[in-house]
């Protein structure tokens, strides 16, 4: 039973992860916002994504935005936390 429930928290981490990096590569293209992919990706990625580019702001005189990757990396890092407190408690 607690090894179905590890995999389907892991499968939503690495979904999560996967949608991030799909928003990023879509950034480097023109995409209609209004398409319903877009919209959702947009939807449900922009919640985690704010904080982190409050936290690393894209710097006028380098325009990368650098976000994406601490939010993978504090993702990846929640991923852990929470498998582990699973693991422990299962």
């Amino acid at each position: 039973m607690h090894f179905s429930v590890i995999q389907v928290v892991q499968a939503a981490f690495e979904v999560y992860s996967w949608l991030i990096l799909v928003r990023v590569l879509l950034s480097w293209f023109p995409v209609n916002p209004y398409n319903p992919i877009m919209k959702f990706i947009y939807e449900v990625t922009e919640p985690f994504m704010a904080p982190m580019r409050r936290i690393l702001p894209p710097s006028p005189a380098m325009p990368i935005d650098f976000s994406p990757v601490l939010a993978i990396f504090v993702l990846q890092l929640l991923e852990r936390v929470v498998l582990g407190l699973l693991v422990k408690f299962l």
